[in-house]
């Protein structure tokens, strides 16, 4: 292993969760800690081999596994000439507590009683004077830590034998062994066993495998990509995992505070930082990403009154990028077939789902493939996906969803189920007059992007229920109300055209805005709680109009659907 070697493998500490001990005031202030050291280092591991900090104590003072002799692990390496170098690493590389270096040796770890598997590569496999240079360095030393001391020892008993069989190392990485190998590096002299574990001596090194996440982080091919992923990092302090002190002034003390480092985007798109997970994850080429991501970010512009509304803009555009492009692979039936995302529903097929995706004009047509410890990156000059197909998506405000009623006049209301293919969700709201007078009825928009849209009311014949009766058309006018960018409210109201349906048709979608006349929104309305964005429906009948028109209205949605920024 020469230096470069050594600094790419080295590369990217990054504890996907940690647990730290201090003491925590909560209550009215802000969160304040003492940190109490205790020199130990602390992963998040896999169930099978967990152990948080809070059982650390009891972990290295325990009985240990039962000794093969009354040695221990660290006298029982200092027995082979060949493992001096790898002993002089273990001794300089100091555990980590709460993201800083304590006086505690990996060394002293292992003279102590408590279990581990040490995978002990051979002198020469690697260059020590560059993994000791990299111990002095300020990011160097924790580097150290994940990609070489904890790729060679792991907390579990795994003992060589001829079947294969898997453990987790310290830093969380899955390794294989058996028939006299660890992840394909041959064994030269295997399980020694000691008073505090099991010892392998290796002929070299053992691979550190990046996961999708890692490579995110440490290649600079996916630099832009990583860089956004890792700004969503936060330690997150969690009560229920703490231990309570007293009251002070009223509020909860912690003497044994639990943080867990949490990463938002990777919560909501897939854990690809985990490694007992498999994924497929599509990622483009930095410039194919750089055009994509602002394409993003224009449909995902708050307006300027919106809180924290530059960091939701960047939020939902990353989202809306990559919660498409990973693919678990344990709800995958047939990977070749189709590949589906979590967030797949039967009732939108058209939405999560890509067919065929090996096949040209398939999502990974084309597409280079690498495996990492925890599945597949391919990687594209183009991207398969489209905002259409995506993001972008159209819009139902369903007229039996009355939550999204917020004003009216003149009129009642009232829902009725008709199930039927040409009738959205299999009901619709019946909007009855008061006597012959019109009425309005106002609808709040969720989900709005900023971008183009298509606009149609969807009204069904009132045959609907009643097949005998008179199939009058309605005639309404439109106002549809929104802000601008700087947060003003405007309203637009398509210059007071009179629309109708045509009952002959059935259900009948009256084009309110298309094509050359589609309504384009300065900005969009996303995930927020608020009236901005409304449509307002105007029953416009005259008195002498009533024998033509009728003023009660089967209003099955109001159909919002997306179209490219570019059409015209």
């Amino acid at each position: 292993m020469n230096n470069e070697e050594i600094a790419s493998a080295t590369s990217g500490y990054n504890n996907n969760s940690i647990m730290k001990k201090g003491i925590i005031k909560s209550g009215k202030g802000s969160l304040k800690r003492a940190v109490r050291m205790l020199g130990v280092a602390c992963f998040f591991l896999p169930a099978s081999c967990f152990i948080s900090c809070s059982d650390w104590d009891d972990h290295y003072e325990g009985t240990g596994a039962q000794a093969g002799n009354e040695q221990t692990l660290w006298q029982t390496m200092q027995q082979y000439d060949e493992l001096s170098d790898f002993r002089e690493v273990l001794s300089k590389t100091m555990v980590f507590r709460h993201h800083k270096k304590t006086s505690v040796s990996y060394a002293d770890l292992l003279d102590g009683v408590q279990t581990f598997t040490v995978l002990a590569p051979v002198n020469g496999s690697f260059n020590k004077d560059s993994v000791l240079n990299l111990l002095t360095t300020n990011r160097g030393d924790s580097m150290v830590v994940r990609s070489f001391v904890g790729n060679h020892l792991s907390y579990n008993l795994a003992t060589c034998i001829d079947k294969p069989s898997d453990f987790y190392l310290l830093n969380t990485k899955k390794a294989t062994i058996g028939n006299k190998t660890v992840l394909d590096v041959p064994v030269n002299e295997a399980n020694i066993k000691a008073k505090g574990g099991v010892l392998h001596i290796l002929q070299r090194t053992l691979p550190y495998r990046h996961n999708l996440y890692e490579i995110m982080l440490n290649d600079s091919r996916y630099s832009l990509i990583g860089d956004q992923l890792k700004s969503y990092e936060q330690d997150e302090f969690s009560p229920n995992q703490s231990v309570e002190g007293g009251m002070v002034d009223g509020e909860q003390i912690y003497v044994d505070s639990v943080f867990i480092e949490r990463n938002r985007m990777l919560e909501s798109i897939g854990q690809l930082a985990d490694e007992d997970s498999s994924y497929i994850f599509v990622v483009p080429t930095a410039d194919e990403w750089q055009r994509v991501w602002q394409e993003a970010m224009e449909h995902f512009r708050y307006d300027a009154t919106v809180e924290n509304g530059d960091s939701l803009q960047r939020f939902w555009a990353n989202y809306a990028l990559l919660n498409d492009a990973v693919f678990s692979r344990t709800i995958q039936s047939s990977p070749t077939d189709s590949l589906v995302t979590y967030m797949y529903d039967r009732r939108y097929p058209q939405y999560h789902v890509f067919h065929r995706p090996f096949d040209e004009g398939g999502i990974l047509y084309g597409a280079t493939p690498t495996q990492y410890s925890n599945g597949t990156l391919y990687t594209t000059s183009k991207w398969p996906f489209s905002p259409l197909t995506t993001y972008q998506r159209e819009i139902k405000a369903e007229g039996e969803r009355t939550g999204l009623i917020v004003g009216y006049s003149k009129c009642s209301y009232n829902t009725r189920i008709h199930a039927a293919d040409s009738v959205s969700e299999n009901e619709y709201l019946v909007i009855t007059p008061e006597s012959n007078t019109n009425w309005t009825m106002t609808f709040k928009l969720e989900n709005t992007l900023a971008g183009k849209y298509d606009i149609g009311i969807v009204i069904l014949p009132a045959s609907v229920y009643d097949p005998a009766a008179d199939l009058k058309k309605c005639q309404f006018t439109v106002e549809l109300n929104y802000v601008d960018e700087k947060g003003e409210s405007q309203m637009c109201d398509f210059e007071k055209t009179k629309f109708n349906n045509d009952p002959v048709k059935g259900v009948d979608t009256v084009w309110v805005a298309l094509d050359a006349t589609a309504f384009t929104f300065p900005v969009c309305n996303y995930d927020q709680t608020n009236m901005k964005f409304t449509l307002t429906l105007k029953c416009s009948v005259l008195a002498r109009e009533s024998n033509k028109y009728s003023r009660e209205m089967l209003l099955d949605c109001i159909y919002l659907r997306p179209r490219k920024n570019n059409d015209n």
